[in-house]
């Protein structure tokens, strides 16, 4: 267990990045004096800094330091996302998955990922902004900044980009409400795109600084790079597909357009970054044995037989369920680490954190037809092929077909033979919290019926992307999640609809405290765990 606090920095540039970092609203003068830190010598000499910079912030889009992982995204959105739950009782049982916010844990969605990340990506940016020889670096800073900063406002709402490092009249740094902020995420993306676009039709050879800075892919940088690009956008453009129809479907249709360099479409393009140790995760299942299966990924797994199940979890050890791939429900009564620490554990990571894969881009075209899009093709097809693209992944597409063709199985009864209170946590066939929808494709059924199969099944695939998990579950309402049993945000949050958002951090009160407020003041609603994001709309009808 590493929660005591936020000491688990990589130690690339470290140095470097706190200079940079030491917050959004102190030292604008000289930061903005060198806004890069880099001269255009230092960037063309070996490129050393452009590549420590990057290396940091592609091995932060999802925080690889194992403590601040732990913090900001498997003691919140892996959790919130129904992938994974602790055994243990931190804080005494009263913590994030019972909604008792702990302030130290959610301030490091604010302190570690963001400030550690808009640092080195705005220094690349504006050091290579002018330097055409360094043009797909200055590319490549744009679409991380996105990839990495949409997860930091997919947990708090709106945050600082169009002005970082640019104080105001008051001395402090504004925060750009959600709409602005899709906004600017466009345009980033749209610098990428056309840049890449451009290196590719005049069939320009992949730069010394990209081969070197790049550590996802090689050889063809650019190629794959235009692939996460657009399919980066598509993802985000089905973010607005109910508070904002008309741009979602404008950028979605852009995305889609083959002409400008189409998705992820193969196993092969998945988009996964080398970590300079091990797999947090793995870490905090094995080393710190602090996490365990969901119940909600049981009940789908077990009750669809899906084959990926060995792929992903061990069996429990407990002598009560040994054998049995046993998940913990989020937010009970736990009263000792014992209890639930052999339930099932994760299968081990590799190396390489997880940040897109292909099976997304597939489910996201499959909902792209379902409304209608351009370019979008047919919804069964695409359907099928983001979970056979999955099965791949994971070697058993030999038992793909069978898969496909079940229309009778689904998501299975939830038990907790090891509940405090005999059947407390308990998801009984017949409750309104246990999904009934089936694998296989029916295109007699409703869309909102062809939607939770869409989306249970992109669930299922960009396992352990909890980010991405949560985010779209609050979009859609699917997958349908087990509520809490225990409740103790004192009314702030809705045990039926769950928690919708993170809280700010402490620092941006202490240090920016007028431009926090104006940004609580944009999200409609007070800076808890209860208050909708933008997209994240009541009505979820298709």
């Amino acid at each position: 267990m590493r929660i005591k606090g936020s000491k688990w920095f990589p130690t690339m540039a470290v140095a470097a990045l706190l200079i940079g970092a030491a917050g959004c609203t102190k030292n604008f003068e000289d930061l903005n004096t060198n806004p890069g830190g880099v001269t255009d010598e230092e960037a063309n000499a070996d490129y050393t800094l452009i590549r420590s910079f990057l290396a940091q912030a592609q091995r932060n889009v999802i925080y690889e330091a194992t403590g601040n992982y732990q913090l900001a995204n498997n003691l919140a959105s892996d959790a919130y996302a129904g992938y994974l739950a602790i055994e243990a009782q931190f804080e005494g049982n009263s913590n994030n998955l019972t909604y008792r916010i702990v302030p130290v844990w959610t301030d490091a969605v604010w302190d570690n990922h963001y400030i550690l990340n808009m640092s080195p990506l705005e220094r690349v940016s504006q050091s290579t902004r002018s330097n055409e020889s360094l043009q797909d670096i200055f590319a490549f800073s744009k679409l991380l900044r996105v990839a990495s900063m949409h997860r930091v406002s997919d947990k708090l709402g709106p945050i600082i980009y169009t002005q970082y490092n640019k104080p105001n009249e008051t001395g402090g740094v504004a925060y750009d409400a959600q709409p602005e902020l899709f906004n600017a995420y466009f345009a980033d993306l749209d610098t990428a795109m056309n840049i890449f676009k451009e290196l590719k039709q005049e069939d320009t050879p992949v730069s010394t600084a990209m081969s070197l800075s790049d550590i996802g892919y090689t050889g063809d940088n650019y190629t794959h790079l235009l692939k996460v690009t657009n399919t980066l956008r598509l993802r985000l453009a089905m973010r607005l597909s109910k508070v904002d129809p008309e741009l979602a479907r404008t950028q979605g249709e852009k995305a889609l357009d083959p002409a400008n360099g189409g998705l992820l479409e193969d196993v092969a393009d998945n988009w996964s970054v080398a970590l300079s140790g091990d797999h947090p995760l793995t870490t905090i299942t094995d080393s710190w044995s602090d996490t365990r299966m969901a119940a909600e990924l049981e009940s789908h797994l077990v009750g669809y037989d899906d084959p990926r199940l060995p792929k992903l979890f061990r069996p429990a050890t407990d002598p009560v369920v040994a054998g049995q791939y046993k998940g913990i429900r989020g937010g009970i009564q736990i009263d000792e680490k014992s209890r639930y620490d052999n339930y099932s554990k994760m299968q081990p990571l590799s190396k390489r954190m997880q940040l897109m894969v292909a099976s997304e881009a597939w489910f996201l075209k499959a909902e792209a037809a379902l409304r209608g899009w351009a370019n979008a093709g047919d919804a069964k097809t695409n359907y099928e092929t983001g979970i056979a693209k999955s099965f791949e992944m994971y070697g058993v597409s030999g038992e793909l077909t069978a898969y496909l063709n079940d229309d009778t199985k689904t998501p299975a009864a939830y038990v907790d033979p090891k509940a405090i209170e005999p059947g407390e946590n308990d998801v009984p066939e017949g409750s309104p919290y246990l999904s009934t929808v089936t694998i296989k494709w029916d295109e007699a059924a409703s869309n909102d019926e062809k939607l939770e199969r869409i989306i249970t099944q992109k669930w299922l695939a960009i396992f352990p992307d909890g980010d991405e998990a949560w985010a779209e579950q609050r979009r859609t309402g699917y997958p349908i999640q087990f509520p809490v049993v225990l409740n103790y945000s004192n009314g702030q949050i809705d045990t039926e609809i769950g928690i919708r958002r993170m809280k700010y951090s402490q620092r941006e009160y202490n240090s920016n405290s007028a431009a926090v407020n104006a940004a609580v003041d944009l999200l409609g609603g007070p800076d808890n765990g209860g208050t909708r994001l933008w997209w994240d709309v009541e009505d979820k009808s298709f």
